[in-house]
């Protein structure tokens, strides 16, 4: 955790974390400007809104401390990209419907639909492959790919299915957007990591944890 801190660590993939992350929450306004569904975990906010009166990207701050709590059994931890993860991803999102025209043609609509989720399917891949600290909802997907050895194609896909079952429940707006998010962005972040994590630091650190949990292992 604390190379996650380290300034000759975080310097040289600062940059890698910062476009990441730039580039999911222009994802995100990509998707919600298409107006055919919110990822799931943006129905699951907007579902939580509608019962509580909560503004939704209060919603979403607010819905983060727990999910940190989540991770500690799964053996994720922070760092500074989960800080920067916070703020930047809703600047960017923010930024992004102020420039990004609402579509209403169906054709539009799929085409800016589908450049959201690879959109945030490469944001994930470099900012994860930076490996300076997930965000509080990607880091439930690193912490089970790390503790039970799951793909991160199955990991992530996992979570979104779970999630979207909890936004329709709760009334979210759920669309074809939303089924393929939570279909697609498992296997884009899976090939996304292979292209931007070259170096291979998400694979490292779960083989270390395997190593760590294996009595007898080299060193014991």
């Amino acid at each position: 955790m604390r190379e996650r801190f380290d300034p000759r660590v975080v310097l040289p993939r600062l940059p890698g974390l910062i476009v990441g992350l730039i580039a999911f929450g222009l994802g995100i306004a990509l998707m919600a400007q298409a107006g055919i569904g919110l990822g799931p975990w943006e129905a699951f906010h907007q579902g939580i809104s509608h019962h509580t009166g909560i503004e939704l990207g209060t919603v979403s701050i607010l819905l983060g401390v727990p999910i940190l709590v989540l991770w500690w059994p799964l053996g994720e931890r922070p760092g500074i990209g989960t800080l920067i993860n916070v703020v930047l991803i809703g600047l960017a999102t923010n930024a992004g419907l102020g420039i990004i025209p609402a579509q209403s043609q169906p054709f539009a609509q799929v085409v800016m639909m589908v450049a959201g989720v690879v959109t945030i399917g490469a944001g994930s891949g470099l900012y994860l492959a930076a490996d300076l600290g997930p965000g509080p909802r990607d880091g439930l997907m690193t912490g089970i790919h790390n503790r039970f050895a799951w793909s991160i194609q199955r990991s992530r896909t996992a979570i979104e299915l779970a999630v979207l079952v909890a936004a329709f429940l709760l009334g979210g707006t759920i669309g074809l957007g939303t089924v393929t998010f939570a279909f697609g962005i498992g296997p884009v972040v899976q090939v996304m990591l292979r292209i931007f994590d070259r170096e291979g630091r998400v694979q490292r650190r779960r083989v270390v944890r395997e190593l760590e949990r294996t009595p007898g292992t080299v060193g014991e």
